[in-house]
């Protein structure tokens, strides 16, 4: 009968505990679809879950909680589609590929997930490393590392020599011949046993390698690489398994084979041209632009020594080219959501985004959009996070002013909930 007793009250505890409710008091609102913003109300979370939003500030009862942010503006969790949680940018990114254990990609992870959190980014989509995201994302889930919700594409797609290639630039010793299970397709049956392995290794998408890139050590950056046919296998067999797919790239031709063949997302995008920004908007597919990643590889590339000659002379060119494509883009029309590519530069400085967009000529209100319904909406998980909504989880950010008036205030986040836990209050 003790036992019994004990056992109903530490329920009853629990219960309790999760029943908890927490008024904030929100000097300004951004509910991340509308386009207006409303004054003085009161969101009201009780457990991970946001059960209601009022107008005005609604006194507390016993045992409810205030948060007082009637100086700031306060607006759903924001989700970066573009990170890469593994690593991060510095002059010896590429000798760590041969130095660093798989625990030590790991342990640095955690930190990398903290400091992303912190930054107001309450989801985000990694779109490749070597696996490590897969355990990252699960620890996350279970409470056991503080970080953002993780939706992973585990290890990332290319041909033999393309972007994904893990062995380029290797000696002629160690490249070896890598495969579907590595991540590198040549044809239709590669195609669909990669797909299948990234499920199996727990992926929750697809990333592609559509065309060269900047920071493989390779002499390509831009040209096609996958076939049409193998892009349109890779969407059909990731279709089995409810995966997306994303596709990195920077050449047009690369960019079209893509689209037509059914990619959800283009990333970077730098050299697009109107007829893909026309086919864009036909396919419904979205422009990931990752700008802060163009300026940031553009500004490492004056440093003597920061990156291989090979990586540098791509490196030089792609900032501003990746800025003028997304002004073209957004007066287009064509959908944009928001990534950044972080580990480019450091994780925690993604809301450098906001500012870069609202430079190349997009308002305020619609770059806080990209970054919360619409790419909610990418992940086709609109009925749980990226607005302020009744019955949505709590995710919510807070910065002080006005983000409408002066775009840097989203660098400036002091209040960060993930399904109405508080991580950060300042």
């Amino acid at each position: 009968m003790k036992k019994l007793t004990f056992t109903l009250l530490l329920v009853l505890i629990t219960y309790l505990a999760s029943a908890q409710r927490t008024l904030i008091h929100a000097g300004t609102l951004i509910d991340g679809v509308s386009k207006k913003a409303v004054k003085e109300q009161t969101i009201i979370v009780e457990g991970k879950n946001i059960i209601d939003i009022v107008s005005g500030y609604q006194s507390a009862d016993s045992g409810e909680k205030v948060v007082d942010l009637k100086n700031h503006t306060v607006m759903p969790g924001w989700i970066d589609l573009h990170v890469h949680v593994e690593g991060e940018t510095s002059p010896d990114r590429y000798i760590k590929e041969f130095t660093q254990n798989p625990a030590d990609k790991a342990l640095f992870a955690t930190d990398i997930a903290k400091r992303t959190l912190m930054a107001g980014f309450t989801t985000v989509r990694d779109v490749g490393g070597s696996g490590v995201n897969v355990s990252l994302r699960n620890a996350i889930a279970r409470g056991y590392v503080v970080g953002p919700r993780i939706f992973t594409a585990e290890k990332g797609l290319g041909v033999t020599g393309g972007h994904a290639d893990p062995t380029n630039g290797y000696r002629a010793d160690l490249m070896g011949d890598p495969g579907p299970k590595e991540g590198v397709v040549n044809g239709l049956e590669d195609a669909r046993k990669a797909v299948r392995q990234r499920y199996k290794n727990g992926a929750d998408l697809i990333k592609i390698t559509a065309t060269g890139g900047v920071l493989s050590v390779a002499k390509d950056g831009s040209g096609p690489h996958f076939k049409e046919d193998e892009i349109a296998e890779i969407v059909s067999t990731g279709k089995d398994f409810g995966f997306h797919v994303a596709a990195h790239a920077h050449g047009d031709e690369g960019m079209q084979r893509a689209v037509r063949a059914g990619v959800k997302t283009i990333e970077h995008g730098t050299y697009m041209s109107e007829e893909t920004m026309d086919l864009m908007i036909k396919m419904n597919a979205y422009y990931v632009p990752t700008i802060t990643a163009g300026m940031e590889v553009a500004e490492n590339a004056k440093k003597p020594g920061y990156f291989p000659a090979v990586v540098a002379a791509k490196a030089r060119v792609i900032g501003p080219q990746i800025t003028s494509t997304f002004a073209k883009a957004y007066k287009k029309g064509v959908p944009i959501a928001f990534g950044t590519d972080a580990a480019v530069f450091k994780h925690g400085e993604n809301a450098r985004e906001f500012g870069y967009m609202v430079d190349a000529g997009m308002p305020a209100m619609e770059a806080i959009i990209s970054a919360t319904s619409i790419n909610a909406m990418v992940l086709e998980q609109s009925d749980k996070f990226g607005s302020l909504k009744r019955g949505l989880f709590a995710d919510i950010v807070a910065v002080p002013g006005d983000p409408l008036r002066d775009i840097s205030v989203m660098r400036k986040v002091n209040f960060v909930m993930k399904e109405g836990v508080v991580y950060r209050n300042d």
